[in-house]
């Protein structure tokens, strides 16, 4: 059983789902050098944000398949040496969407009413009513920087509200933003437009500080600004100065540069509405990311594509579940070029054909690399890392789609070229089973059941199948199948065998002298 560190409070629901399928140690508040000292046992890890996996971490975690994050942000973790490494790093993206969204449209209302005074001053024993005069959302322009899941559950609800709604991403595109009522414009327009401003994007080395002196300086005077993504994302000094010349009208802040603030100043300011990071605190989302987080740990340590793996191509569900079926057949197809090819490897290009071709197919790429990669990379090869290798040695990698697949639904082939010359293979998903199909300009249909499996290129002609079994029993080596393509009556065929047991060179030469072989090739699946 594989065994997981959790290492910072999640819901008991997450846990117990762990518990099903593994050896679970809840080990919280570790300092980092007591993290350092235990890491080296586990195959798996769970976080949230207080724990940092840090590059040291990543290096001393020898047996580290999979890093979860329960909830959405993974900047507390260093994504480039998990990928190095070959870790996967999942989060929980949905789990919370729904409180994050509420608690934005809570601040924004607080905002707007002056709640929070409001309720301070009544507590106080006083009656204040004109010293707290509030504005209506209704009819207010209201932009979102960021149209992942969060922005867009807060357009949803925004849109309740009569509000009119702009909105910033430029990974998005206007199509997808007009579906959801929202007018996709420049981060500058954004600014001068909007009365209240809500931020919902990752942070990054781009997202960093994206509301800093300069985009203060372009608000439309009197905005109020809210952030319930990443304290990182806004310059905190350039807020405050900014509140002081009234160009902002309010801020509402659940997420700081550090937390706990050190920023007193600020969040002591009058228009100044804060919470100490709740966006994701509600008991609903608690169980949801913690659930979400145990599965996609699992499904990682079962060997399993997750939906969530950050330091791989995002995967919608629906998508998924087209393109789950030909992991597997992208990984068998790689693995067993490099078996069949000989000479160094130059580049590959790989083609999708029929329904996956009209998806993002990185995960499919990743999983030909991946197989490719494995029998000839000292280390841990996998879909993370694979993509990375492959451009480590310089591999030229080249992608073809076509929506068309006549033959099958959908078939994913790759071309292996070397200095020896060409081969090709495709594989399809059938009875969610792989298959190899064609290799070169032979067609056939092989289900790979057994470790080995022997290619055998010859001439077609009467007795050619006899005598490599023959060859075969002779040495006590038991055939599990045999598959046989042809290009012409007579002409040139390919014979593929399936073998329990693996083929000792003296008998492949004895096969090769055979006067109707033109070429043998011996192929150890593994496990797949």
């Amino acid at each position: 059983m594989p065994k997981i560190l959790v290492a910072d409070p999640i819901g008991a629901e997450g846990v117990e789902l762990l518990k099903t399928r593994a050896d679970v140690d809840v080990k919280t508040g570790m300092k980092p050098p007591e993290l350092l000292a235990i890491i080296a046992e586990y195959d798996g890890l769970v976080v949230r944000s207080e724990t940092k996996v840090t590059k040291e971490v990543i290096e001393t975690a020898k047996l580290l398949k999979v890093v979860g994050r329960a909830g959405i942000g993974v900047d507390n973790i260093d994504l480039d040496a998990a990928t190095s490494a070959g870790i996967a790093v999942v989060n929980a993206p949905t789990g919370n969407t729904v409180a994050a969204a509420e608690h934005t449209m809570a601040l924004m209302l607080a905002l707007s009413r002056n709640v929070p005074a409001a309720h301070q001053s009544l507590k106080a024993g006083e009656w204040k009513r004109s010293a707290f005069m509030g504005v209506e959302v209704r009819n207010k322009t209201l932009g979102i920087c960021g149209l992942g899941r969060v922005g867009s559950e807060v357009a949803r609800r925004a849109q309740s509200f009569d509000m009119r709604l702009i909105g910033y991403d430029p990974f998005v595109s206007p199509d997808y933003a007009k579906s959801r009522g929202i007018e996709l414009v420049s981060l500058e327009e954004l600014l001068a437009q909007a009365d209240f401003i809500t931020l919902h994007t990752p942070l990054t080395d781009g997202t960093r500080h994206m509301i800093s002196g300069e985009q203060v300086a372009l608000l439309k005077p009197g905005a109020r600004l809210i952030n319930v993504a990443r304290g990182e994302l806004v310059d905190e000094q350039a807020i405050l100065d900014g509140l002081e010349s009234g160009q902002l009208g309010g801020v509402a802040l659940d997420v700081f540069a550090q937390e706990p603030p050190q920023n007193t100043e600020l969040i002591g300011h009058p228009k100044v509405v804060v919470t100490p990071h709740l966006g994701a605190s509600t008991e609903e989302a608690q169980r949801e990311v913690a659930i979400e987080a145990a599965d996609q740990v699992l499904a990682v340590l079962n060997g399993e594509p997750a939906r969530n793996t950050v330091n791989a191509p995002f995967v919608a569900p629906e998508v998924h579940a087209v393109l789950a079926p030909y992991i597997p057949v992208a990984t068998i197809v790689g693995k067993l070029l490099t078996h069949l090819a000989d000479g160094q490897f130059l580049g590959i290009t790989i083609s999708y054909e029929g329904e996956i071709a009209e998806h993002d197919t990185r995960s499919l790429q990743a999983a030909v690399l991946a197989g490719l990669m494995a029998p000839i990379t000292t280390g841990q090869v996998n879909l993370i890392n694979a993509p990375v290798l492959a451009r480590e040695r310089g591999l030229n990698i080249t992608e073809q789609h076509n929506t068309s697949a006549p033959e099958y639904s959908s078939i994913v082939s790759a071309t292996i070229e070397t200095t020896e010359g060409k081969i090709t293979l495709a594989g399809t998903s059938l009875r969610n089973e792989p298959h190899i199909v064609k290799i070169d300009d032979y067609w056939l249909d092989i289900v790979t059941t057994t470790p080995y499996m022997l290619f055998v290129d010859n001439q077609d002609q009467p007795g050619s199948i006899g005598a490599v079994g023959m060859i075969a029993g002779a040495h006590n080596i038991n055939i599990s199948f045999m598959e046989v393509g042809r290009s012409a009556l007579r002409g040139r065929a390919m014979m593929v065998i399936g073998l329990d047991d693996p083929v000792p060179p003296e008998v492949i030469e004895e096969i090769q002298n055979l006067g109707h072989i033109f070429n043998v090739r011996l192929a150890h699946l593994g496990s797949l």
